[in-house]
């Protein structure tokens, strides 16, 4: 059986899936092999296993920290939120359908929930050292105590002792801790078997007279109190990141990212921050600005966007910059900038829409099954904002619905296994595409910063900058927090 530790959370937000990451980072260098697993997790930034399928890019990133490829087993069931109440449930990396949130609780957790999450976790424990378990949210949402299969019922699946983690950055850390700890079930609080409080800054010994206190009130020990680490670049998982997003004032050029309501994999655009490229997020015409370059970016719901874009405005504020600066539309950006969406069988309950027209392509939804797969190919479009790019390698992967078909006015941008992908405007100045991650290899990227007047030196693959990021923060963690404590939680001590 491997040797299992958990990483539940006061708040959502609070660190776990850091945690877990450098975790899986620290262990995988101690020689064990190391898998992260999460039973459930809600998102909208999902990434593609190497055999198709869709799992949290939260997972895919700590996959990446433990040295080995993501698998579904990872993350076997998934919700990706569609707005108001309904959410697709994705599991064992595949669509089965959508559902409000009162059905998902009804007639999914506790009969097929259960039983999807134990066989993956078991798949794991069967080739790994260790796994390092994430919750979601707050073991203590006492609402929902008895249907959560993300917290303390995986903690019993997996017979599994808990650290828990909670953020000092948004206050209240002390009460956040004492509170999740007193609603838990006595056996479920004996499942805690140390703190750690996240996000300092300052001088530690300020508080520790808080940290006795604490420990002293709830008889647990405080294992560690994590800086605030700044400028780490690795991709987040959650829109709330987006709250209050700012990127430092730079003299170089500026991308306008548009703040759909239903944003997905937005991660898509960290690499350019990783080059000193400012990214504004802009939710409303006036906040537009003049940008060097407007990136349209995923979305759960493309025609409800749609349909949020004409009617705010925006939609007529991008279409009066078109030949002026590059728009870039990512899957359902790209979708958008199309002429016409069609949704014949109400897939996303749209009829046929027109879309921005800014690319001679129509889009078609058929089926409710998803292309999910990775990609690697090649820029096939030529001059402009592409000099420097041609012919050159992109990679990425692709999770969509709907199937795009260009018209006469719109040229390929890429080449992927002999079939061209995305499409570009005839004067070149717009270009669509559905490969997440396509800004990841400096190909692309460097290209558009060209074109905007961008003169710094390239970061050049994000996946060396993530690299980087995650051995830092896993040198910061070791310095912060008691890992033979860690180490004799594992033993079970």
């Amino acid at each position: 059986m491997a040797k299992r530790i958990m990483v539940q959370g006061t708040t959502s937000y609070a660190g776990k899936s850091f945690l877990v990451m450098v975790l899986c980072r620290i262990f995988r260098d101690k020689g064990y092999r190391v898998a992260p697993f999460k039973s459930q997790n809600t998102s909208l930034n999902s990434y593609v296993t190497p055999d198709g399928k869709e799992l949290a890019r939260a997972q895919a990133l700590q996959a990446f920290a433990a040295g080995i490829e993501p698998r579904v087993e990872m993350n076997p069931i998934l919700i990706k939120p569609k707005g108001d109440s309904k959410a697709q449930l994705i599991v064992n990396g595949r669509p089965v359908k959508d559902l409000e949130a009162r059905n998902y609780y009804k007639e999914f957790v506790l009969q097929e929930g259960v039983k999807v999450i134990e066989e993956a976790y078991r798949r794991l424990e069967e080739e790994y050292d260790l796994i390092v378990i994430e919750g979601a949210g707050s073991p203590a949402e006492i609402n929902l105590y008895e249907q959560d299969i993300a917290n303390m019922r995986v903690a019993d699946i997996t017979d599994s002792p808990v650290l828990l983690v909670a953020d000092i950055d948004r206050g209240g850390v002390f009460a956040s801790i004492y509170g999740t700890i007193k609603l838990l079930k006595p056996q479920h609080q004996a499942r805690i078997k140390g703190i750690v409080i996240n996000k300092f800054r300052g001088d530690v010994g300020i508080l520790e007279p808080g940290i006795k206190m604490i420990e002293e009130l709830v008889g647990k020990s405080v294992l560690g109190v994590l800086p605030y680490i700044k400028e780490l670049q690795l991709p987040d998982e959650d829109s709330m990141a987006l709250d209050g997003f700012s990127t430092k004032e730079t003299t170089g050029p500026e991308v306008a990212v548009i703040r759909l309501p239903r944003i997905s994999n937005f991660t898509d655009l960290d690499p350019f921050l990783y080059d000193g490229v400012r990214v504004r997020y802009v939710e409303s015409p006036g906040e537009l600005g003049n940008p060097g370059a407007i990136v349209i970016p995923g979305t759960k719901n493309t025609v409800d966007d749609l349909r949020w874009l004409q009617g705010n405005g925006l939609g007529e504020e991008i279409k009066a910059l078109a030949g002026k600066i590059p728009i870039v539309g990512l899957c359902g950006g790209f979708q958008i900038l199309g002429r016409r969406i069609y949704d014949e069988q109400n897939l996303e309950g749209s009829g046929t829409v027109d879309g921005l027209g800014l690319l001679d392509v129509e889009t078609r939804f058929e089926t409710y099954q998803k292309v999910t797969q990775r990609v690697r190919g090649r820029v096939v479009a030529e001059g402009g904002i592409f000099q420097g790019a041609e012919e050159r390698e992109i990679y990425g992967y692709e999770i969509h619905m709907g199937q795009s078909a260009l018209g006469k006015d719109a040229k390929r941008l890429l080449e992927i296994d002999g079939r061209g992908e995305g499409a570009v405007s005839r004067d070149g100045m717009v270009f669509g595409t559905y490969v997440h991650g396509i800004f990841d290899a400096p190909t692309l990227r460097a290209a558009l910063m060209r074109h905007m007047g961008w003169k710094g030196k390239g970061t050049g693959d994000a996946r060396d900058v993530w690299r980087e990021s995650i051995t830092r923060a896993a040198e910061i963690v070791e310095e912060h927090l008691d890992m033979n404590a860690v180490d004799r939680i594992l033993e079970g001590e």
